[in-house]
């Protein structure tokens, strides 16, 4: 008889680069379930606990943890230890007491970025979708798999709409126009952290976004791999160590030897 359905597994030479896993570590790596995010742009639940925050040091204790239901993910307590958690997913222990949210350094690896009581609140979602289903309903589509009925009219997709946890409702619209604070979350560039200068359009092909960082590097990208998150100079969400400005291998270095590292 054949194979049926999807692999089970996934071996530790085929994970996903910027899990940083180490390729002497053992066979397999953490397979992530199917969920909101896609398999090789999220993080397994086991994968934050055991190699991310240290609280465990086996895949068995990450188990563990998860059946006595102390992770929490946007809001809901996730038992699966392989739950994928994504881009500006909340992960939050309250045994502990800490909330992160995820997000990408500028070498394109998710970063377990610490927050506030009140920003564990809420979570961007960029639109993907707008529609209107066969009930006369309309709908937007979220980058998180969210489906949010009766939406303010306004939104587009492209737009980031700023999603209460608690309730799942939206609560502030962030337009996609020129000017806007963006963070990339895909291709060469993800991580960085801008203001988006002009949107090239070519239809029927991709429209290229050119976007300038706080230093006056500029650099463009698709814009689907563009994610706005606040207008202006002013983030929604505070961002992580170094605030997504890339530095060339020659600053770090330099920075490497101040340290003392090198």
């Amino acid at each position: 008889m054949g194979v049926r359905g999807e692999k089970k597994h996934l071996k530790r030479i085929h994970a996903p680069k910027h899990w940083n896993l180490g390729k002497m570590g053992g066979v397999w790596a953490p397979k992530p379930s199917a969920g909101p995010h896609k398999k090789r742009e999220c993080l397994p639940v086991s994968i934050i606990l055991r190699d991310k925050l240290k609280y465990a040091l086996t895949g068995k204790e990450c188990v563990q943890i998860c059946m006595e239901r102390c992770v929490k993910v946007d809001g809901k307590v996730r038992t699966d230890y392989n739950y994928p958690a994504g881009f500006m997913d909340v992960v939050e222990l309250e045994k502990s007491g800490d909330a992160f949210r995820l997000l990408f350094d500028v070498k394109g690896r998710f970063v377990l970025h610490r927050i506030s009581k009140e920003e564990k609140a809420y979570k961007l979602c960029k639109v993907m979708k707008t529609k209107i289903t066969a009930g006369k309903v309309p709908v937007v589509i979220t980058h998180d798999g969210r489906t949010i009925r009766y939406p303010d009219p306004d939104v587009n997709s492209g737009d980031t709409i700023k999603v209460d946890i608690a309730t799942g409702k939206m609560t502030d619209i962030i337009k996609s126009e020129l000017g806007a604070m963006v963070m990339l979350t895909k291709g060469h560039n993800v991580g960085r952290v801008g203001q988006l200068m002009h949107v090239e359009r070519h239809e029927g092909s991709f429209h290229i976004a050119t976007v300038k960082d706080t230093k006056g590097h500029t650099f463009s990208t698709r814009m689907q791999n563009v994610f706005i998150i606040g207008s202006g100079n002013h983030p929604q969400v505070t961002l992580p160590k170094g605030r997504g400005i890339k530095k060339t291998i020659l600053q770090e270095r330099d920075e490497a030897v101040a340290r003392g590292d090198l």
